[in-house]
């Protein structure tokens, strides 16, 4: 699995054909194609950062990741 920093993880942003990776708990995931992630926005968050404190505040929780492919680990 690959390692991401910050900075790695803002290039997977879902924007200009460029994959949508989020980092959460220190996981990256895969949330292009969803679509609920359409041009890499969801609810306001954006792909290529950390939202495990906006994953916490959503209605639906951590309960959506099992949906989601693991595509490495987030060292901010």
């Amino acid at each position: 699995m690959e390692k991401f920093t910050k900075e790695s993880l803002a290039k997977f942003d879902g924007k200009n054909g460029n994959p949508a990776y989020v980092a959460i708990d220190g996981v990256v995931y895969d949330v292009t194609g969803n679509p609920h992630w359409a041009e890499g926005e969801h609810h306001g968050n954006l792909a290529g950062q950390d939202l495990t404190v906006a994953i916490g505040q959503s209605p639906h929780g951590k309960s959506v990741l099992g949906n989601l492919k693991e595509v490495g680990t987030y060292e901010g």
